[in-house]
């Protein structure tokens, strides 16, 4: 059954008003991004299949799903379709810098976002900041994560009437997404401030609402996770043996007991991953051992997506692709989706690595807010120079703490 999507209007602007909720609000459509000699994108409607499972587990399963296609004749059979949207603006690869091919190395933004209904569509900020890099070798993934309170210059961005400024880095998707610059308007902003910060052009895009996730890991049956610190929730409470939203458990009257999760490895329902993956309040890093959390909950579900044929049983390709379609926005840049995948077919959770900024702890600068290191620098002129893997290998304490 393909997933639905309502029509794609022609304006970048979305409704002010909207509420967000866990299904991604509809924004406007997409019109040509890149400048340089870079071809202007036009509109369409490429079949997707696991596209949406497989590119992000929300990319989440991007390196599992790729895992099981056998050829782009196997892809296009897929049915669904979701819109596409403008994520990147003139934050794209330019042709100069390959992005008019696959042949290279691929880099993508992941922004999580945590909407909820009670918030204005354009009143979200991005707390999850990921850059996936895969090397022009197309056998490996790495996930470098970026604070959310880092200290960034914010350009101007006359879609939503910013006017720039300095700020934390999360705080740039708000900036985007207000006065009708919608989720695709917060996109740009961030990925713009990005490049400044880093030089790096990105090849493709996504906003990633972690609500979404619920679905997708409840669909996929549960994830392993290893707890590395003991953490107490401050989002979900017990009652009567069931784990709930503390806004949820409150209507009940009944008495409520707190969630405590426990160091050591367990599977983890679609609400306790996610509970989990949202805490730092409590862990000894904070929004640093989030990342990490994050980053592990994202290899999980690429694990748990190849176990067993998930992703050649049809039934459950299509429960993947429903629960998926809500849970991502997506911009794959020029690329058809078909051959975006078909390159990556070589790319397993295994090969996934997750990498850390600065050391994994705090990192401050004169005015109290983060600053990327310069070893972070370091990393990320790797990336743009596709020589993470030399990077790595001679700074192996980038590497994550997690499984």
């Amino acid at each position: 059954m393909p997933v639905q999507t309502s029509p794609r209007p022609t304006s970048l602007d979305s409704d002010p008003h909207a509420r967000a909720s866990t299904t991604i609000p509809s924004q406007g459509g997409r019109s040509g991004r890149r400048t340089g000699g870079a071809r202007k994108r036009t509109k369409r409607k490429d079949p997707l299949w696991a596209r949406l499972t497989v590119i992000f587990g929300a990319v989440l399963m991007m390196t599992s799903g790729i895992a099981i296609v056998g050829s782009k004749a196997l892809i296009s059979q897929a049915t669904g379709s979701i819109a596409q949207k403008n994520l990147l603006g003139g934050a794209g690869k330019t042709d100069a810098e390959g992005g008019a091919d696959l042949d290279g190395p691929i880099d993508m933004l992941l922004l999580g976002v945590d909407a909820r209904e009670r918030w204005a569509a354009d009143d979200v900020r991005a707390d999850s900041i990921i850059v996936l890099h895969i090397p022009a070798s197309h056998d490996q993934a790495y996930m470098i994560s970026i604070p959310r309170d880092t200290e960034a210059q914010i350009p101007a961005f006359k879609k939503s009437g910013y006017a720039g400024g300095t700020d934390k880095i999360n705080a740039a998707f708000q900036a985007g997404a207000r006065n009708g610059g919608g989720w695709e308007g917060g996109a740009q902003l961030m990925a713009q401030t990005i490049k400044n910060m880093t030089g790096i052009s990105f090849d493709g895009a996504a906003i990633i609402n972690f609500g979404g996730f619920k679905n997708v890991i409840d669909t996929l049956g549960s994830v392993r996770i290893c707890v590395k610190h003991e953490v107490k929730s401050i989002h979900t409470v017990m009652v009567d043996g069931k784990q709930m939203w503390k806004a949820d458990a409150k209507k009940t009257g009944r008495p409520m007991t707190p969630v405590v999760y426990k160091k050591g490895c367990r599977q983890m329902s679609g609400l306790e991953a996610l509970d989990y993956s949202r805490q730092r309040y409590g862990l000894p890093n904070s929004d640093y051992d989030r990342q990490q959390n994050q980053q592990q909950l994202i290899k999980a579900m690429a694990r748990k997506a190849t176990e067993k044929g998930m992703l050649t049983n049809p039934v459950k390709i299509n429960q993947l692709i429903r629960a998926a379609g809500k849970a991502f926005i997506l911009d794959v840049g020029d690329a058809p989706i078909a051959d975006f995948i078909f390159t990556l077919r070589g790319i397993s959770a295994n090969e996934l690595t997750m990498l850390r900024t600065n050391g994994g702890t705090y990192n401050g600068n004169a005015n109290n807010r983060e600053a990327l290191s310069p070893q972070t620098l370091e990393m990320f002129r790797a990336v743009k120079n596709d020589k993470l893997g030399e990077f790595v290998y001679a700074n192996p304490a980038v590497l994550s703490t997690r499984q």
